[in-house]
């Protein structure tokens, strides 16, 4: 009796194995592409960071950790980021209750759910410049539409693109506009995927719509809950064209987010390699706050499967 020898196995696998080596001939042009685009631009960027380079100088000279370390002495650099997060927090967490409750109305309706999807997700396919526009029309003080309308019924409104608090509330309403129907779409999708059958055994237990919605649907629903709400918070800390068309990063600095304050250094005070010094923090900070996130979805996965 012979043993059998290796090499069967071996053949066996071979022609996957091939095409594996084929397939990531697919990836070449995109990873071409990936590495022109992003990775050049941002090798370049770090290189700068460690630079004094200045818009209209021609010397620039190596300073190391110099820049990195006058920002992080920096009470402004602190106070933008503390605003961006508490902007983008808040901005995040009012699209989401936002969307849940609209999403679930949409759910819940018998007819009219698909026209009524299209036309919420309007805001979302506006172009953020486009939008802030209109905005800034509607929330201008005296001339706007709202200030407008409340003057017409003997109401002073505040000013709210002057009043720093009101300032700030009005940029979260902003992007709560125009990024609440990806919420909706997304939430919507995800509670149409929900098992009927856990739905009915609820109903037949006497459970009402809240029940439902927070003890049945939203627990099948947390990977992508976290999943959407970790890519909303990732595209709302480069919140930068809705902040500058409506208010500049003002009154002062009421408004000013990282992002504006990157621009500010770079475009205004000209110093190039301090604000990619601070692009690159802003990415780290991103990267950080993703990644916890990231980390609490795949160990609740685990624990699921396991």
């Amino acid at each position: 009796m012979t043993r059998p020898t290796r090499a069967g196995p071996a053949r066996r696998r071979s022609p996957r194995q091939a095409e594996q080596r084929a397939l990531w001939l697919f990836l070449v042009p995109s990873l071409v592409m990936i590495g022109c685009v992003l990775l050049v631009p941002f090798a370049y960027a770090i290189g700068l960071s460690f630079t004094d380079f200045t818009l209209g100088s021609e010397a620039t000279s190596f300073v190391g950790l110099e820049n990195y370390g006058e920002l992080l002495v920096e009470e402004r650099f602190w106070t933008s980021l503390t605003r961006t997060i508490a902007i983008v927090s808040s901005a995040v967490a009012l699209e989401f209750c936002l969307g849940l409750a609209i999403a679930f109305g949409l759910w819940k309706l018998r007819f009219g759910a698909q026209p009524l999807l299209t036309l919420f997700f309007i805001p979302f396919v506006i172009t953020p410049a486009v939008a802030a526009l209109f905005l800034k029309w509607m929330f201008m003080g005296r001339f706007g539409l709202i200030s407008g309308t409340l003057i017409g019924l003997g109401i002073f409104p505040p000013d709210f693109l002057g009043d720093p608090a009101w300032a700030r509330v009005t940029v979260v309403l902003a992007d709560a506009w125009q990024f609440t129907p990806f919420m909706i779409l997304t939430l919507y999708a995800g509670l149409n995927t929900v098992d009927d059958s856990l739905i009915e055994a609820a109903r037949i237990d006497g459970a009402g719509n809240r029940t439902i919605l927070f003890r049945v649907m939203l627990p099948n629903l947390k990977f992508l809950i976290l999943f959407i709400l970790a890519i909303r918070f990732m595209d709302a800390f480069r919140f930068f064209d809705t902040i500058y068309v409506l208010t500049a990063g003002g009154p002062g600095t009421a408004t000013e987010t990282i992002t504006m304050y990157t621009y500010a250094l770079a475009f205004r005070f000209l110093e190039v390699g301090k604000a990619s010094a601070l692009g690159v923090i802003s990415l780290a900070v991103v990267a950080l706050i993703t990644a916890l996130m990231t980390a609490a979805l795949f160990r609740g996965r685990n624990r699921g499967d396991a």
